[in-house]
């Protein structure tokens, strides 16, 4: 992602994260105008209980991930996963 960051990808694309109400993390990542914008793969849920649970999946050139208070070093790295090895992720469609 930092071949990205050119002077006007980061101005318009970008990492967001923000803090939900049940309680835990979401993180959105645009992948538009990169290699992986193409990617696309359905919702996968992980949720051991109430307190402990994550999701994420790639839809309209964007990651979306979401987890409990405890997950956002997690998802960041399922994120890393996709972009170090997209062709193996679950539900992944070329």
């Amino acid at each position: 992602m930092a071949s990205q960051c050119d002077g006007d990808w980061e101005h318009e694309y970008g990492i967001k994260t923000e803090t939900t109400d049940n309680p835990g993390w979401s993180v959105t990542i645009d992948l538009a105008d990169t290699a992986w914008e193409n990617l696309e793969f359905d919702w996968i849920l992980i949720e051991i209980d109430d307190n402990n649970w994550y999701g994420y999946k790639v839809k309209n050139k964007k990651f979306f991930g979401t987890g409990d208070l405890n997950k956002l070093e997690l998802l960041l790295e399922k994120f890393k996963e996709l972009i170090e090895n997209n062709d193996r992720m679950p539900g992944f469609n070329k």
